[in-house]
């Protein structure tokens, strides 16, 4: 019996969402050690968490109980965090599994939902995988928002936009403005601000005056908790409500409410780094606008975008991984020859200027 024939047609077709490699796989595919492996591709913290999570999961003892299922004391810390009600809080493994619970709730097949182009590649996935149709709203040359197609799908019956400020990959965020003019529309309005953190805004204050805006955000990027998977988002109260009946009962495992809470205890160091990773990324800015081929976007996150002009982008990623330096490299509409690189250390930065300058010259017409 070919038990593929069971399988939801839709599905056999489906593009799986392309995640990166984790250091130990690329620099055994390169064959070089990992600690010479500068891995700029998946917007990391290469700072790492706070002392105070390596110290919370050696000590913590209760690794055989089941975590809280309602995530009490994780959402009280966070509601106090934001200066939210915890009933507006839920936690997720990752801020993925918290897209994955709202196409969940508020997408059957057939449904519509308005995806930013470009943008992150989950939006898209999670919509695909319940069988919904995703309209796409092409930002404009900038990489602004084009409210007026926004509004234009969401209008005529689109369920859920979703919007990431500051844009991964862009770097760009969203204004007061144009977020009002999206939730004028009515449709349910997804705003994913993992990268809020390195940025200047946020609109997670929003949330209990707006029946139909939730704000997502994650401990992979300011924290350095990527490995161990912890996003939360706020939620109007009646969905809150609903996200913790459909979500798994153990989904947050103890592990990460332990570095979440530890995390939130230590913010003075975290957010140290963050002004650390600013700084850099703000001199990154300025040695790259050095090296002709690039073409950079200011960006207001962890990382920056570059298009690359008058030689093979695809030979500039190629080559650098070559050399142990891993950034995104983008072949697809809007970022067509465009590289991502996520801001590390100052030493990263500077091995990768060297990198790009020695293939700049090697590749000159």
């Amino acid at each position: 019996m070919d038990s593929l024939r069971l399988v939801r047609p839709e599905l056999l077709d489906l593009l799986g969402y392309e995640p990166i490699e984790p250091v130990d796989v690329l620099a055994e595919e390169l064959g070089i050690p990992a600690d010479q492996i500068v891995k700029l591709d998946g917007n990391e913290n290469p700072y790492g968490p706070s002392p105070r999570v390596n110290e919370a999961l050696a000590n913590f003892d209760l690794y055989h109980i089941y975590p809280d299922p309602e995530q009490r004391r994780v959402r009280q810390a966070l509601a106090d965090y934001l200066g939210l009600d915890s009933e507006h809080i839920v936690v997720g493994n990752g801020s993925d599994e918290l897209l994955e619970l709202i196409a969940c709730l508020f997408l059957s097949p057939g449904d519509v939902a308005v995806n930013c182009v470009p943008t992150f590649g989950m939006y898209a996935f999670v919509c695909q995988t319940r069988g919904a149709r995703v309209v796409e709203a092409p930002r404009r040359a900038d990489f602004s928002l084009d409210v007026a197609s926004v509004e234009k799908a969401a209008r005529e019956g689109a369920k859920v936009v979703f919007i990431a400020s500051p844009n991964n990959p862009s770097g760009n965020t969203i204004s007061a403005a144009d977020l009002e003019a999206v939730l004028s529309t009515g449709a349910l309005v997804v705003v994913d601000e993992a990268y809020v953190e390195f940025s200047d805004q946020s609109f997670v204050g929003l949330v209990p005056q707006q029946d139909n805006l939730i704000v997502l955000r994650t401990f992979s990027k300011w924290a350095g908790l990527a490995g161990l998977r912890a996003g939360y988002g706020a939620f109007p109260k009646g969905i809150t409500e609903l996200m913790l009946k459909v979500k798994m009962p153990y989904n947050m495992n103890v592990a990460a409410q332990v570095a979440v809470l530890a995390s939130l205890a230590d913010r003075e160091t975290l957010q140290e780094r963050v002004q650390a990773i600013v700084r850099e990324r703000e001199r990154l800015f300025g040695v790259l606008a050095a090296v002709p081929f690039l073409r950079g976007f200011p960006s207001k996150a962890n990382f920056i975008l570059y298009r690359i002009q008058g030689i093979d982008a695809r030979e500039v990623w190629r080559r650098l991984r070559q050399q142990g330096i891993f950034v995104r490299y983008f072949d697809t509409p809007g970022v067509k020859d465009c590289i991502r690189i996520t801001v590390g250390k100052p030493e990263h930065s500077d091995r990768l200027l060297a990198a790009l300058k020695e293939i700049g010259g090697s590749l000159a017409p």
